[in-house]
């Protein structure tokens, strides 16, 4: 693995176990903070909560924009019984939400561990427990107190309003996946730390002004509506390279977007990333992201008036528990640096 794909899981993985779900941003930003500063820039974070980094280089403005916010879920209502009914923060599946682990965190910072599950979930007892559909009414959080009343849960100081963070599970195999929750986008975030030391590092030169700028509230739409550099004129998304049935793209390698929902993407802009990826040989696929939205959609819609392009990691199972590869890793990494050095 080289250094600043080394780099980057690293990052991925300090990222992960910082808790971020939509709403409850602060503590992965204030790590960004730390991280770019330490590498000797100047980062700043708007009154939204976006951190914004110019990272060097002169003209033809490019920002490269990934987001830290994960999905997750709220609690909506405490039940008679103690348990908790939830509302969804963005689009998490909840066929894949179900038994995972969670910490509901109050609004005083208390934190309390808990289980997703569906109610009568005792195979022994419930028969239909197979048939049934899953949903916000009836899977439900049970936590690790000894509560049975919502006077109980109350007593804990736990309110409607509250965040659920679903546990990410991160890790890297021996043989180079790397399995997690929320590696939409935390993995792309990763990315851009590695870029932002290798410039540090003087092992990049930057061949037009870049900045990184990374958004808080992507996973429910509205991420980059504010806050990119009034002159940018190119914005590159790292975010997830989608895999599945009726795409070439695959976990180890670098994904190009010609569209998604919201239409294609700059068709020049798109070119040149293909051009680069021939010319340097990397193991790459262009695909059409059938149900898929980025920062760029976002961006556009806000009414900036920029060329958009949008490239990532290949992610299986997005929104579920993920997976990726460190070769997809390399890559994707091995794309953005030329991007940034090509004039």
């Amino acid at each position: 693995m080289n250094p600043s794909t080394q780099f980057a899981v690293q990052q991925t993985m300090q990222l992960l176990a910082i808790d971020s779900p939509t709403g409850l941003t602060k503590n992965a930003t204030d790590y960004l903070l730390e991280t770019l500063t330490n590498l000797g820039f100047s980062p700043i974070r708007n009154r939204k909560g976006s951190v914004c980094c110019q990272i060097g280089g002169e003209g033809k403005p490019l920002v490269l924009a990934a987001h830290v916010d994960t999905l997750g879920l709220m609690v909506s209502t405490i039940k008679s019984n103690g348990r908790l009914r939830f509302t969804r923060l963005g689009g998490p599946s909840l066929s894949a939400v179900e038994t995972e682990n969670v910490t509901v965190i109050t609004r005083e910072g208390k934190r309390y561990t808990g289980v997703i599950a569906m109610e009568n979930a005792s195979v022994h007892v419930n028969r239909e427990l197979e048939d049934g559909k899953r949903n916000e009414k009836n899977l439900e959080v049970l936590l690790d107190e000894l509560v049975s009343s919502k006077e109980d849960v109350e007593a804990l100081g736990i309110s409607v309003g509250d965040i659920i963070c679903l546990h990410p599970r991160a890790h890297v195999t021996p043989s180079g996946f790397i399995r997690s929750r929320f590696l939409d986008d935390k993995l792309s975030a990763g990315m851009l730390l590695a870029l932002a030391k290798a410039v540090a590092d003087k092992e990049i030169t930057l061949s037009r002004k870049t900045t990184l700028f990374f958004s808080i509230y992507e996973e429910v739409g509205h991420g980059a509506s504010t806050g990119l550099p009034e002159d940018t004129e190119d914005l590159l998304v790292v975010d997830m390279g989608c895999v599945g049935e009726g795409l070439g793209c695959t976990e180890t390698m670098v994904s190009i977007c010609a569209k998604d929902s919201s239409g294609p993407y700059d068709y020049a802009m798109t070119s040149e990333l293909i051009a680069l990826a021939k010319e340097k040989k990397l193991d790459y696929a262009v695909d059409v992201y059938p149900a898929y939205g980025s920062d760029a959609g976002t961006a556009l819609r806000a009414g900036h008036d920029i060329r958009y392009a949008l490239i990532g990691a290949g992610v299986y199972a997005s929104h579920g528990y993920e997976r990726s590869h460190i070769k997809g890793v390399d890559n994707t990494l091995k794309l953005i640096f030329a991007y940034v050095a090509n004039a």
